[in-house]
């Protein structure tokens, strides 16, 4: 009987060994496809477009080629210091990243508090609401203007740019999150009689831990958007002056791998994110 027993657990693994493979087998081609092969295409259309453009429509523009030749310094050396005015690209994307961290974290630390008081509260929504709707749609580039008249620095200003923009998605969609969560569970955490410091820690900031997250996202991301634009005005160092200073020179090989960095960096700062959200709610991210 017990080698009976031994024969059949053998058997049923070969089976299941079988079974993964044949699976792998048909899964394999789509996993490629999707994966490997459609990204490929696109980013070789994009290229084969770009080669088009700099060939036959403009002589200022360099061909894919030309300009990898001309950045592999900035490629192979990133963290290069030659002087106070010529460091490598790596230190500029730095300077960048820290002016936006800074920011958006400020931002984050005021606009979950107003989400949350603005979600539990109607006279609180009713007071800020208009606020948010009168600035929320203002350019955050015309906020410069006054927080130079403020600091009178470029560096602080430009912080303080990141912060106003990190402002209005976060709130909003912590507001929102609260406002979501399920009315049953309030009604159970009232006949139980809970705190209401309670109520917020266990019900309500888990079930909007969700919608915080991608009001988080949506800041990041505009925030990274902002600081280029605001360092091509104030100067100093970081890769948006950088993309104006290159184009003041006509390197537009320099720009187009700014935009690389700047596109990459943007792609790994929203991943980051959607990883902290998986860590915090314990739960995968399924969608966008």
């Amino acid at each position: 009987m017990l080698q009976l027993g031994i024969a059949a657990i053998a058997q049923l693994a070969v089976l299941i060994t079988v079974a993964r493979q044949a699976s792998w087998r048909r899964i394999r081609p789509v996993i490629f496809r999707d994966v490997v092969l459609l990204p490929a295409i696109g980013f070789l259309g994009l290229i084969l477009l770009w080669w088009f453009v700099a060939t036959f429509l403009t002589e200022l523009m360099p061909t894919p080629a030309q300009a990898l030749v001309a950045n592999l310094d900035y490629i192979l050396n990133p963290f290069y210091r030659r002087g106070p005015g010529d460091l490598g690209i790596g230190w500029l994307l730095l300077a960048s990243l820290r002016r936006v961290l800074l920011g958006f974290g400020l931002g984050a630390l005021v606009a979950i508090p107003v989400g949350f008081l603005i979600g539990i509260s109607r006279k609180a929504m009713l007071a800020l609401n208009p606020i948010i709707q009168i600035f929320k749609p203002v350019s955050p580039l015309a906020w410069l203007p006054i927080s130079l008249a403020i600091f009178n620095l470029a560096d602080p200003s430009a912080i303080f740019v990141i912060f106003i923009t990190s402002l209005w998605p976060t709130i909003i969609n912590t507001a929102l999150g609260v406002n979501s969560v399920s009315q049953d569970y309030i009604d159970v955490a009232r006949v139980l009689e809970m705190p209401q410091w309670r109520r917020i820690t266990k019900i309500i900031w888990p079930a909007s831990l969700p919608y915080i997250f991608t009001g988080l996202r949506i800041s990041l991301g505009i925030a990274w958007l902002v600081i280029v634009a605001v360092e091509m005005l104030t100067g100093g160092v970081g890769i948006g002056f950088f993309v104006w200073d290159e184009w003041s020179r006509l390197n537009l090989s320099s720009v187009f791998l700014a935009v690389l960095v700047i596109g990459l960096t943007g792609l790994i700062l929203d991943y980051a994110v959607v990883k902290l959200q998986e860590l915090v709610t314990h739960r995968p991210k399924t969608s966008n």
